[in-house]
């Protein structure tokens, strides 16, 4: 099943923002970390996405260390009226130290990481302003005393936090309205349903969940021509020469499953997600990232597609299986 979509479901972004497709695009592999890039095709991806009616599109400071904004900025200025831009601090990666991965969420770092991003979006104001990690060491009523400045300023119109807890979620929301919280979230990592779904769901705040292919593994399709030596999966755990083959014996039962359904893995794992929140009572907009228009087409064809209670079912017990961390 890869018909094209025509009219995208939407999705209130919390609870006061616009209603936006029921899926987004993550553009992050689009300037690092996945292997080499294509900006002719990547730029052909982010136009067909829109014609397909995603409106929300994922990047953040560290992506390309700052590329990956100035990437978009083109398609942005294009299409302003039509998208929602997303972005990210926490990470102090520059240039001059790309393998600097350590946090700070002090808001003087926050103003000065705003003002950047601004610059290199190339936009007035920035849709959704993430917390891409907190740094354990700022208090939160800092951090989002901060972020809320930028609301008040204009600079920002929207909040979200990244890979926190149930706890932190609740109590930046009662300093700040948060409208969005982003986590990992996948057939193979199912960590947050037990309280930060919840959490978000009682909060009116919308998931959208990063890496819901499993960085591709659930697409039974990583390996075919081998990981490229500037593809950091090679470095994840679940990728690792002595967890792959049995993680594959697991996307292998999902191959079977989409099979059977007459879909692809890639479109069982997205459709696996929307029934969950669903059944969560969850507003969700997932984020898978692709670099292909081809991709794209099929992703969002998910949107439509309705699992059975038995799929799900069957699907459940594989999160327990996975081995190696989700980094």
């Amino acid at each position: 099943m890869t018909s094209e979509i025509t009219s995208m479901r939407q999705v209130q972004l919390g609870q006061t923002g616009p209603l936006i497709g029921a899926q987004g695009l993550g553009c992050m592999g689009m300037s690092e970390f996945y292997g080499e890039t294509d900006e002719a095709e990547s730029l052909a991806t982010l136009e067909r996405a829109l014609e397909l009616g995603v409106t929300m599109y994922d990047t953040a400071d560290m992506y390309g260390v700052g590329a990956n904004e100035e990437f978009l900025a083109p398609f942005i200025a294009a299409n302003r009226d039509r998208v929602i831009i997303a972005t990210k601090f926490g990470y102090t990666r520059t240039p001059e130290n790309p393998n600097d991965w350590s946090l700070d969420n002090r808001p003087e770092i926050i103003r000065t990481a705003v003002e950047r991003s601004l610059k290199r979006l190339g936009v007035d104001v920035i849709d959704l302003y993430y917390m891409h990690r907190r740094d354990g060491v700022t208090p939160l009523e800092e951090s989002i005393g901060a972020m809320a400045d930028l609301v008040k300023e204009g600079k920002v119109k929207w909040l979200g936090l990244s890979a926190v807890s149930a706890e932190e979620l609740r109590t930046a929301h009662a300093i700040h309205p948060i409208a969005a919280l982003q986590s990992e979230w996948s057939i193979f990592t199912r960590d947050i349903e037990n309280d930060i779904v919840p959490a978000a769901a009682s909060l009116g705040v919308t998931i959208i969940p990063y890496s819901p292919l499993g960085r591709g593994m659930l697409t039974g399709q990583v390996f075919t021509g081998g990981l490229s030596g500037t593809d950091a999966r090679q470095h994840f755990p679940r990728f690792s020469a002595e967890n792959r083959e049995a993680n594959l014996r697991l996307v292998a039962k999902i191959e079977e499953i989409a099979s059977a359904k007459g879909v692809i893995p890639a479109q069982l794992a997205l459709a696996w997600l929307y029934a969950k929140s669903s059944s969560l009572n969850a507003k969700t907009v997932p984020i898978p990232g692709t670099r292909k228009r081809t991709r794209i087409v099929e992703n969002l064809a998910a949107v439509s597609i309705e699992l059975t209670n038995d799929e799900v079912a069957m699907l459940e017990p594989l999160a327990a299986a996975v081995q190696g961390i989700a980094v």
